[in-house]
């Protein structure tokens, strides 16, 4: 691959390999897959200039081209909402994220979600957010249900975000949720490997499906009481829903997930006790590897105690530390 531009100027040039239009975009780039499907679907990705589909495929020695920097979409005001921040250095930062806040603009939240909150503290701070994601994701690698809490990273710079959206299609980006959910793991440790596609009976969820992409979510039992049982679990992929979808397929919905079978949980519980607990990525700045971490939300920390469940393994406060290598 020959680069006409860095990845933090707008345009980057490469030759293809043969194969998916896709996967070509993701490697002249330096992206993920699934980012790189989104500049195809916007027309920012361009084969031999042509526009193409994410699956058409390539002999190889095409020119792709690709347009990484969005303009700022006008209709995004920034909002003085207050967060809540874990960690934060020049190139990106890691909120911590309350329940009910919405990642980006869609259809029925026009204003009020983490992008306008994002936006209006770059403006008062004078600083920039990321722009290679598109249009309505200014610094956005990521994303959390509305109803889930916890860390969510976010990029300032072009670079940054496309080194971290590289490190989430990479895999090598080591997340940590907490779920309380109704019954028993059927062992102390598990690995759930089920496709994940919509629900041909409810198009607002997801399910395990023959027809779904890859999805795969491990876990580990932290302890149980009064018919729950807390489970820490790492997805090593990012399908959405994929977490909730996975335990309702294992027979053990989230507590408080009305969409997935969980019910009203401990302490009347009505929202998912699904938590982004931890994160470990290798921070843009200078590539060392950096560790954040999140406390149960007071509901949360209620309905745990109302289950009667106790461990260490709950995260106390918020904050972050840089990982230390031994010689």
């Amino acid at each position: 691959m020959t680069e006409a531009a860095a990845v933090g100027d707008r345009v980057v040039t490469g030759q293809a390999a043969g194969g998916r239009f896709d996967v070509a975009v993701s490697s002249v780039a330096g992206i993920s897959r699934a980012h790189a499907q989104r500049l195809i679907s916007d027309g920012r990705a361009t084969v031999d200039g042509r526009r193409g589909r994410a699956s058409d495929r390539l002999r190889g020695g095409e020119t792709i081209t690709v347009e990484l920097s969005a303009p700022p979409d006008p209709t995004i005001l920034g909002e003085a909402i207050p967060l809540r921040i874990a960690y934060e250095d020049a190139t990106m930062l890691i909120v911590d994220k309350p329940a009910g806040l919405v990642v980006h603009p869609s259809h029925g939240h026009a204003s009020g979600t983490l992008v306008h909150a994002l936006v209006g503290r770059a403006e008062a701070r004078g600083e920039t957010l990321g722009a290679i994601a598109g249009v309505g994701r200014p610094g956005i690698v990521h994303r959390l249900d509305k109803e889930t809490s916890g860390l969510i990273v976010v990029a300032k710079t072009d670079e940054a975000q496309a080194s971290l959206s590289a490190q989430f299609g990479a895999r090598t980006v080591e997340k940590e949720y907490l779920a309380l959910v109704r019954g028993e793991a059927p062992a102390r440790r598990g690995r759930i490997e089920a496709p994940i596609g919509r629900d041909a009976r409810d198009r607002q969820r997801m399910a395990v499906t023959a027809s779904g992409r890859e999805a795969v979510t491990e876990y580990e039992s932290l302890g149980s009481g009064a018919g729950y049982s807390l489970l820490a679990l790492h997805p090593l992929t990012g399908r959405t829903h994929q977490i909730r979808a996975h335990l309702q397929y294992l027979g053990l919905p989230i507590a408080g997930d009305l969409r997935y079978g969980g019910g009203i949980g401990p302490g009347r519980l009505e929202r998912q006790f699904l938590h982004a607990a931890r994160i470990s990525l290798d921070r843009p700045l200078d590539g060392r590897r950096l560790t954040a971490w999140s406390e149960l939300p007071d509901d949360l920390a209620r309905s745990l105690d109302a289950a009667g469940i106790a461990t260490d393994r709950v995260p106390a406060g918020v904050g972050a530390a840089l990982v230390e290598v031994l010689a």
